[in-house]
């Protein structure tokens, strides 16, 4: 049983900053662990498709969205089964609610077309992050 937890959501002002976290618990596959997961994060605004904003492997390699690019900042701490997303210069049409996502993947690298949701098995409830002008 793989469990998401997000934390860190609210409400900032914008050009404010806000810093995600994502715990992972529970039984990871057997014979592998959480660093053999491929770990991002999604938001989902209301009338909106869900966008993919980044990925991070076992070794800290990133991919980000055009959205987010210079303003995002993902990463993990695999001793603490934690993912995290540092959002910075935030914008109104930030706004949305933001889902961290896993699966395992071999080597522990994510996947090539790494921003279809239905490569990620396992997904948090999300954090709603507001940002207003």
């Amino acid at each position: 049983q793989v469990l998401l937890g997000e934390s860190g959501g609210g409400s900032v002002q914008a050009g404010g900053s806000l810093r995600l976290s994502c715990r992972i618990s529970g039984d990871a596959y057997q014979g592998y662990t959480y660093s053999d997961y491929c770990m991002g994060w999604f938001r989902q605004a209301p009338g909106k498709e869900r966008e993919a904003l980044a990925t991070i492997d076992t070794y800290g390699s990133t991919n980000y969205a055009d959205s987010g690019k210079g303003r995002f900042t993902v990463s993990r701490d695999n001793a603490k089964n934690t993912l995290y997303l540092q959002m910075n210069s935030l914008k109104p049409e930030d706004t949305a609610i933001y889902y961290c996502a896993a699966d395992l993947v071999t080597g522990g690298v994510c996947f090539n077309d790494w921003s279809n949701a239905q490569h990620y098995r396992y997904w948090g409830q999300g954090t709603q992050v507001t940002v207003s002008s």
